[in-house]
């Protein structure tokens, strides 16, 4: 087990947490999440409603002007002591890949994390199988990373994060920019990735074919929580919050097969 990890706390657990800017604005105000352990939830909401501002309290980005923010068990805080910890446990994937891959070779951009940590030789080398095999791209280790399609590259950004073993994976607008093949297959690696997930998307049918739960931010409140065909069968709800379901999507029939 990990040292400081409690098994029976949740994997996200954010309390009273209100933040803000220098400039004196309120961005969040007293916002409570409860993320349970291999829990998959969309965290919706129109831009400008608070939703990168959380996000970025998630690993000490930011710090709370009031209330606490735990992960696993471990405080996010202040002491400096234990910020790498709280940075390896909580792996967020830019909405931009290139902002996480800047090495020579996939292989490279994927076991900097892992070392960065310590680790060395075989364990290493195990670590990065492990991520890259997660997301389908064990082929293209030796490979230029801006050689690779976006949605390629977006995958590696995803193994350069699983490759640290987090206690919750942070995902900023997945499907985006990504075309409907690529939009497919993270989908179906996403789904088969045995980790506490925390979507951040406008994407409301990707939310609904991944998330069991859903929660809207808006002006710095969470405004809605639920199961996600609730949230999203909700048409006054999305419309209140400037959400829109694209035509003819319905939250009430299941999602269609998707091919592996």
């Amino acid at each position: 087990m990990i040292r400081g990890v409690q098994p029976t706390a949740p994997s996200l657990d954010v309390r009273g947490v209100r933040y803000a800017y220098p400039d004196g604005h309120l961005a969040l105000h007293g916002v409570d999440l409860t993320v349970a352990r291999g829990e998959r939830v969309a965290l919706l909401g129109p831009n400008g409603a608070g939703k990168t501002t959380l996000v970025l309290h998630l690993n000490g980005i930011l710090t709370a002007t009031e209330g606490s923010i735990a992960v696993g068990g471990l405080t996010v805080g202040p002491d400096r002591s234990t910020l790498a910890e709280i940075r390896r446990r909580v792996g967020i994937v830019f909405q931009d890949p290139d902002d996480q891959l800047f090495l020579p070779t996939v292989a490279e951009d994927v076991a900097f994390g892992p070392a960065n940590l310590g680790l060395r030789g075989a364990e290493l080398a195990a670590r990065v199988d492990e991520a890259l095999a997660a997301v389908g791209m064990s082929e293209h280790r030796d490979r230029a990373p801006h050689h690779l399609s976006f949605g390629q590259r977006r995958r590696v950004a995803v193994a350069t994060v699983l490759a640290m073993r987090p206690e919750i994976l942070v995902l900023d607008e997945p499907s985006s920019n990504l075309d409907p093949a690529a939009r497919r297959e993270l989908a179906v690696i996403l789904r088969g990735l045995p980790v506490t997930l925390l979507m951040v998307t406008h994407d409301l049918p990707y939310a609904f074919e991944l998330c069991d739960r859903s929660v809207i931010l808006d002006g710095g409140r969470i405004v809605a929580d639920g199961p996600t065909p609730e949230i999203l069968g909700d048409e006054p709800l999305l419309a209140r919050h400037r959400l829109e379901l694209p035509y003819p999507f319905s939250p009430t029939l299941p999602p269609a097969p998707v091919r592996e």
